[in-house]
């Protein structure tokens, strides 16, 4: 890849600066500084300062004024560790990764956060996926994100968890009203209602539009959010009901040929790759004061999660060298002769060789509960706080899958020829349970100590029904109790903490029935047998130091997170899509994080965060990769050190913030990100993708009492990076010039947005 001297010098600059510094950052310009957070998805208020971790908050004010797209956008510019691969490159499809673990819409990855909204977990039931296009930004009232591996935020927590709080009428009374335009046709509508009718009587009402042509060619895009809660409350009561419908049309063509985009940086390589969710979501949540030492908390929910995909790839079938005139399908071996939905061989045809059309219906049905207690109390003089709770969700879940044979136009867009591949049918309905218990104790002792002792017990059921055949047919139990352990030493100025804790994940259904490693599957469309993996189990000890001075806070820790028989998608076959699922060994993300904000009078704003991460694996192993340069019999040789693919070694962010007067603000933000190997390269064999640093820059004007003008600026050098990269075959496709097999995801070139925002 062509070295970026730019980026390369901003980066250098930032990796200078993050030293100087000795600490460096959580979030920008603080509005709103969040002292209290949920010690569980359901609530449980603690001070920050009594928390053995390094727990990032922010607001809803904070989220408006950092010019972010959704919530995603916002944790990549804003909170320390946070790094976006642009798998998809499209704007609502990230792989969010924090301290290396990742929350993606996307199957065929390791999903190691946890995200929540209002107490309900809204990790999809089917693969543990993120739907990051699902959350209603507009009603975001606040969010914290909290490290390592706390057991009290259940399964997928290993690296950590994202706990969002909506908005209610009580605490964002009055109207809103945004409209923004900006590069690649893009439109953005937001708009917000809520109030108090009556002392106990409150309602909140968002509604957004989003829609772009998108930068790269044929990748249009369109989302719908709706949200509503009404709040009733009384002197020692609450309880909220809330709606969340989504409806979102995603196009995300993703990596292309690094020869290709070298000649236009837009172009895709093959499409559509098009993704449909539907989400409803009904949410009930209560919390009752028994008195002035016992309080009750809980919560229930529906949600229904529809997802549809339909994608044009490339393909492996041709006319049969051994049988002319019939469609075979290449494979290492050999050829096979493929039968179609009615069990007879294919007569080759133009039309039915280059390409195949896949298409997908998931149809996820969850449903669940959480109930908790908590106990303030004194334990031999000092305060204590106990809390035990309980949780159980469960999810229904069908599965269809097919492969029509097709042929690709001159804009290399996969066009069905109306012949479906028999084997490719896959049906599938998997039925899954999971309860938790869960308790945790926090002890005030000494002038400002806090021992906090935790754990919880998960217990996951999974059933897997083949639809068509009984081969996919399983019944798997995963249960683990996990602990963890924290201490807290200090107070407002300077507070000491360390911890341990541990949690994990049951391999989700899509990983159980894509696991052999003789049968490797297409995502996220061909399911072929149901061999056994071993849950994943993360272990977290992390160690720092954090304070304050006048209007600034700093904070410096360390973390090792150790992940045991750790879930990797093994590339195989000549497609970038095809694999298997398999356990390999223990993974670990060691790291350091430095960080510094602060304010300079009334009128300036600053922040900084550098973090340092070393991902690796732990263990030796040999792992299928087909299409890698260095690859001996279609394999590659892992050793104990080697960097997973996609982190960063390096992340740095700055951001400034500063008001010009009484109606003018300007900001702007830098993020920088070191070179990281490619998906495919566990051994760490092939060269890795360069470095990068973007500056983006905003600007805010009042006018009026209740009017403001907005731009906005990002990737303002326009810089050419990539975030993503795998193997695949462009010369079966592109011709023979096309010899590079490294496939790469470019990040979004310079963007331009200005808009209105109108409080009533």
């Amino acid at each position: 890849m062509r070295t970026r001297s730019k980026a390369a010098r901003l980066l250098c600059v930032a990796a200078g600066l993050g030293t100087a510094a000795g600490a460096l950052a959580q979030t920008a310009a603080e509005l709103e500084v969040i002292d209290v957070i949920g010690t569980t998805p359901l609530g449980g208020e603690i001070d920050t300062d009594e928390i053995a971790a390094n727990v990032q908050t922010a607001s809803a004010e904070e989220l408006r004024d950092r010019g972010a797209l959704d919530l995603a956008d916002f944790m990549s510019r804003s909170l320390g560790s946070v790094f976006v691969n642009e798998a998809q490159s499209n704007p609502l499809q990230p792989d969010v990764q924090y301290r290396g673990f990742v929350g993606s819409p996307l199957l065929g990855l390791p999903q190691g956060l946890a995200v929540y909204q209002d107490g309900v977990r809204i990790n999809e039931p089917f693969g543990d996926t993120v739907s990051w296009a699902l959350i209603p930004e507009s009603a975001v009232g606040s969010l914290y994100l909290v490290p390592g591996s706390n057991p009290l935020f259940g399964l997928n927590a290993l690296g950590g968890a994202i706990a969002v709080r909506t908005k209610d009428g009580f605490g964002a009374p009055g109207t809103r009203a945004e409209l923004s335009i900006g590069s690649f046709d893009r439109i953005g509508l937001q708009a917000e209602t809520g109030g108090a009718v009556s002392d106990d009587f409150g309602y909140f009402v968002t509604a957004s539009h989003f829609e772009e042509e998108g930068w790269r060619d044929f990748s249009p895009t369109e989302a719908q959010q709706v949200f509503g809660k009404i709040t009733t409350r009384g002197e020692r009561s609450r309880i909220d009901v809330s709606l969340t419908h989504a409806s979102t049309e995603l196009v995300g063509n993703g990596a292309a040929p690094r020869d290709l985009l070298e000649i236009d940086r837009e172009a895709i390589f093959t499409h559509p790759d098009l993704t449909e969710n539907r989400l409803t979501m009904i949410g009930v949540s209560a919390e009752q004061t028994v008195s002035s030492t016992v309080t009750l908390r809980g919560n229930l929910y529906l949600r229904s999660s529809d997802i549809s995909t339909l994608n044009g790839d490339d393909s492996d079938f041709e006319e049969c060298e051994d049988a002319p005139g019939f469609i075979c399908e290449e494979e290492s071996d050999g050829e096979e002769l493929p039968l179609d939905a009615n069990g007879q061989p294919i007569p080759a045809d133009e039309d039915l060789e280059g390409a195949t059309v896949n298409r997908t219906e998931t149809e996820q049905n969850g449903s669940g509960f959480a109930l908790q207690a908590d106990f303030l109390g004194n334990l031999a003089g000092r305060e204590n706080r106990f809390t035990i709770g309980v949780t159980r969700d469960e999810a229904d879940v069908d599965f269809a899958a097919s492969t029509e044979l097709g042929a690709l136009d001159f804009t290399r867009q996969a066009v069905g020829g109306g012949v479906f591949v028999g084997e490719a049918f896959t049906g599938l309905a998997t039925e899954t349970e999971t309860t938790g218990f869960f308790l945790s104790n926090a002890f005030s002792f000494g002038a400002r100590a806090t021992l906090t002792l935790s754990g919880r017990y998960n217990r996951t059921h999974v059933v897997l029904e083949g639809l068509l055949d009984d081969a996919l047919d399983g019944d798997h139990t995963f249960q683990r109790f996990n602990p963890a352990l924290g201490l807290a030493v200090g107070g407002d100025a300077l507070t000491y903490y360390v911890g341990y804790s541990e949690a994990n994940r049951a391999p989700s259904p899509v990983e159980l029935t894509c696991a052999d490693e003789d049968d490797p599957c297409r995502l996220p469309n061909a399911f072929l047998s149901d061999p056994p993996l071993a849950q994943v189990v993360a272990k977290t000890f992390e160690a720092g130091v954090r304070g304050r001075f006048g209007d600034g806070r700093w904070h410096a820790g360390v973390f090792r997170t150790a992940n045991e028989d750790d879930i990797l998608f093994v590339s195989a076959g000549a497609l970038t899509n095809q694999g298997f699922f398999a356990n390999v060994g223990e993974t670990r993300r060691d790291g350091i994080e430095l960080g510094l904000s602060g304010s300079a009078g009334e009128r300036v704003a600053w922040s900084l965060d550098y973090t340092y991460l070393e991902a690796t694996f732990r263990d030796a192993f040999s792992v299928a990769s087909a299409n890698h340069p260095g690859a001996v019999d279609g394999e590659i040789a892992v050793e104990a050190g080697d960097r997973l693919p996609l982190t960063p070694k390096r992340l740095f962010k700055a951001g400034l913030r500063f008001a010009v007067n009484g109606d003018l603000t300007l900001g702007a933000e830098l993020r920088a990100a070191s070179e990281q190997f490619v998906r495919g390269d566990e051994g760490n064999l092939a060269d890795s993708l360069d470095g990068h640093a973007l500056l983006g820059v905003r600007a805010e004007y009042r006018f009026g009492e209740n009017a403001r003008l907005f731009a906005n600026v990002d990737n303002l050098l326009d810089e050419d990076y990539e975030t993503f990269g795998l193997f695949g075959e462009a010369d079966e496709v592109l011709g023979d010039d096309f010899d590079d097999p490294l496939f790469v995801g470019p990040g979004a070139p310079r963007a331009v947005s200005v808009g209105v925002r109108v409080d009533f």
